[in-house]
């Protein structure tokens, strides 16, 4: 169906699940509606069932703002959250939906690993710019921040990803990075350092979610009959998951204290 921008409240989307309590993804309580279909494979990942683009409800624009306005009341300062899957799978939607959500005043937030982004199509491009516009938050995972160790952990390259970050710090959304703590991964200062040092170059960089890694995702992969790839791989504590964010904090006001040295900002 072709999307005619703010004039298609019709257009539907592939739907996984919808969490009508959210307190993780986002401002204030949120509204998340997790879509279907994702290219990455990241070896913890939690919700293999979202993998597939096939499979889910579909919902209309309408459908999932009228069951919004039902649920108004209890979402104190919060709004509407997009996450999978990868939403930008299905990005007419997600911009249909968050064009539609902003002409209403809903707080929006789009949960995503940036995956799919490209600078080289300008049709595209010209879509994420307006996406950009009216997304209010940006919840971005950046998985590993070494290129390579990137790829074993997702089966995917870093490098749209962080041209993504760019994107969205030129454009001026705020970006909420998310990052998951695996002992033997990411669960290593050289790499916590890298990332720390990176991110400080981002003006819009408004907050650092850093997950500790858990195996609640073991059942899951049982009942459909998938090997689970980390299944050797013990839970980060939230001791551990402190000190990791301390790292990466720490790292990022060192590089900002000698960036202010330098005039670089």
């Amino acid at each position: 169906m072709e999307n005619q921008l703010g004039e298609n409240p019709q257009m539907e989307g592939n739907i996984h699940s919808i969490e009508t309590f959210g307190t993780v993804d986002g401002p204030g309580v949120r509204y998340v509606v997790f879509v279907k279909g994702c290219p990455m494979r990241c070896l913890y990942c939690h919700n293999p069932d979202t993998w597939a683009a096939a499979g889910g409800e579909k919902m209309t624009v309408e459908q999932i703002l009228t069951d919004y306005d039902r649920y108004k009341p209890f979402l104190r300062d919060g709004g509407l959250t997009v996450t999978g899957g990868e939403p930008l799978v299905q990005l007419d939607f997600v911009l249909e939906l968050f064009t539609e959500a902003q002409k209403k005043d809903i707080h929006t937030c789009l949960d995503t690993s940036g995956i799919m982004f490209r600078r080289d199509n300008p049709e595209l491009l010209e879509k994420y710019r307006k996406l950009a516009e009216v997304t209010n938050v940006v919840m971005l995972d950046i998985k590993h921040i070494d290129p390579e160790e990137h790829k074993k952990l997702t089966g995917q390259p870093i490098d749209n990803i962080l041209d993504f970050l760019h994107f969205l710090d030129e454009q001026e959304v705020e970006i909420w990075i998310r990052h998951v703590i695996v002992p033997g991964i990411t669960y290593i200062p050289e790499y916590l350092e890298r990332l720390g040092k990176y991110l400080a170059h981002f003006k819009h960089v408004r907050a650092l979610d850093v997950l500790p890694y858990h195996d609640m995702g073991k059942e899951k992969y049982k009942k459909m009959g998938i090997d689970y790839p980390l299944k050797d791989v013990q839970p980060l504590t939230n001791k551990e998951a402190k000190e990791a964010r301390d790292i990466i904090l720490g790292a990022m006001k060192k590089e900002r204290q000698e960036m202010k040295e330098h005039g670089e900002l």
